[in-house]
């Protein structure tokens, strides 16, 4: 739901139309999209989101409008029909497990008016999960928000949700979630005494956390890097061009990113002291220089960034390696190094190396360390982390990074 909230922000206002949130909750073989994924559907038709890619729409947006009319949560069930590929079903031969949840801003829950708040406040830059129970027939959950947020004070916010004995554990899990901007799914035991009893009951989590955009840093204004901040762009990282010589960085250019004119080596040391780079982090080196590109270099491989590139020949690869070897630059750190940068896409001109620069990007975010057509396997799309089944141990929980 959280991905969606700069979409519905004026659906919690006091007044406006019911709605319902579709989430998938749990999913297997080849799905189009990841748990945590959510869509929209407020009474009076409008849609927000996509679940399936077009597949189970039609099925998911009846779902919404009944959970709407009798006022409760509940959980559907989408998988293939060999029988008919063109019934409600997933034709790619996935299943996906979908919870539909009706919110309704003229009677809020606690829940309803904390996600108002959030709406009308605006994510800013404070780091937020929202945890869900999917296993009930209400809206029980909490928010949480702020820079702050650790494991203290999730189990105490939780504490309404989960038995005590399980806060540590699932708090944990929470954080970790929230620190890499993952979505988790979380079995743990509650507290319910909705029937008066204090009784313990196993039950189900959803986690989802919002996080601010990755961050790129591309040094070098030339080319290359005005169709990769084009291309960066498209990715949803925030992205900032660095050059130390002011005639070519020229904001016009590159108006999908801040643009400033430093020494990029003096400004990455700035924003890491100012805490603004983080492990998600990539620095892309286009400047073609040693006096700008070793000392950059030297300071990023010495940080934990998720990625860090540098353009050029093998021969000037090269030359940089023992330009940083010179440096004191350790053969672990060197090995992380993506020169030359990008995937082997047999590249030309700047257009086609931003889309490798890219596409390697995106494999590093996946964790994936080779990359070869689609067409040439025959193994799952997707990644088992993706799709955040519930296991059967109370407390584990699988994570989307």
């Amino acid at each position: 739901m959280l991905h969606l909230m700069d979409e519905i922000t004026g659906w919690f206002e006091p007044g406006r139309p019911a709605f319902a949130v579709a989430t998938i909750v749990g999913a297997s073989g080849s799905v189009p999209r990841p748990v945590g994924t959510a869509m929209a559907v407020r009474v009076d038709g409008r849609v927000v989101g996509s679940l399936s890619g077009g597949c189970v729409e039609a099925a998911v947006h009846a779902a919404c409008l009944r959970a709407i009319s009798v006022g409760r949560a509940c959980r559907e069930a989408f998988g293939y029909s060999d029988a008919d590929a063109f019934a409600v079903g997933l034709t790619c031969g996935g299943t996906l497990d979908v919870h539909v949840q009706p919110l309704d801003p003229t009677h809020p829950t606690p829940l309803v008016t904390d996600l108002a708040r959030h709406a009308r406040d605006g994510a800013g830059d404070a780091p937020t999960a929202l945890v869900r129970r999917i296993d009930t027939t209400g809206t029980t959950g909490v928010l949480l928000r702020g820079a702050a947020i650790g494991s203290a004070e999730i189990a105490a916010a939780l504490g309404g949700l989960v038995e005590p004995s399980a806060l540590e554990s699932v708090a944990r899990q929470v954080d970790a979630a929230l620190r890499t901007g993952g979505t988790a799914v979380v079995r743990a035991a509650s507290r319910d005494a909705r029937d008066g009893s204090e009784q313990d009951a196993p039950v189900t989590l959803l986690v989802e956390t919002r996080r601010p955009a990755p961050r790129l840093v591309v040094a070098g204004a030339n080319d290359f890097a005005g169709a990769l901040v084009r291309a960066a762009s498209l990715l949803g990282y925030r992205i900032t061009l660095v050059d130390a010589r002011e005639v070519f960085a020229d904001a016009g250019r590159y108006r999908e990113a801040e643009v400033v004119v430093e020494w990029p080596d003096a400004y990455l040391a700035r924003e890491h002291a100012a805490g603004r780079v983080d492990e998600r982090t990539a620095v892309v080196v286009l400047t073609h220089d040693p006096k700008f590109d070793v000392p950059l270099l030297r300071l990023a491989l010495g940080l934990p960034l998720a990625y860090v590139g540098a353009m050029g020949s093998r021969r000037a690869h090269a030359q940089r390696v023992e330009a940083l070897r010179a440096e004191g630059v350790a053969d672990a750190d060197l090995a992380r190094l993506r020169s030359p940068v990008g995937l082997d896409l047999g590249a030309v001109g700047p257009e086609e190396v931003a889309v490798s620069i890219c596409a390697e990007l995106v494999a590093a975010r996946h964790g994936r360390a080779t990359v070869a057509p689609l067409s040439a396997g025959d193994g799952p799309l997707h990644d088992d982390q993706l799709h955040g089944h519930p296991q059967d141990d109370p407390t584990p929980a699988e994570r989307r990074p």
